[in-house]
């Protein structure tokens, strides 16, 4: 793994671990519980999968059709390893 990697998970966990510690403090500056609001819960259950879900279908992309063969949609990229005789030779 590289070291940019590596600091890109290590600033994804520092960011986490500072998300945590400001929910502690707010917890502990503001103890009683909040009320449930039926609209602030359908939101923070539907709204991350649809933003997720609509991210993916975005960056979402078909192969080239010149990549992909008319038979199957096999990709003729990978044609190139496959031997064109048998490997071993066959009897007569």
């Amino acid at each position: 793994m590289g070291s940019s990697k590596l600091r890109q998970i290590g600033g994804l966990w520092a960011l986490a671990l500072l998300g945590s510690a400001l929910l502690v403090a707010a917890g502990r500056h503001w103890p009683d519980p909040l009320p449930p609001r039926l609209d602030l819960v359908w939101s923070l259950v539907v709204l991350p999968p649809l933003v997720l879900g609509v991210w993916l279908l975005v960056g979402w992309r078909l192969p080239d059709t010149d990549d992909v063969a008319d038979d199957g949609g096999e990709s003729l990229r990978g044609t190139e390893s496959v031997p064109k005789e048998p490997p071993f030779p066959q009897e007569r």
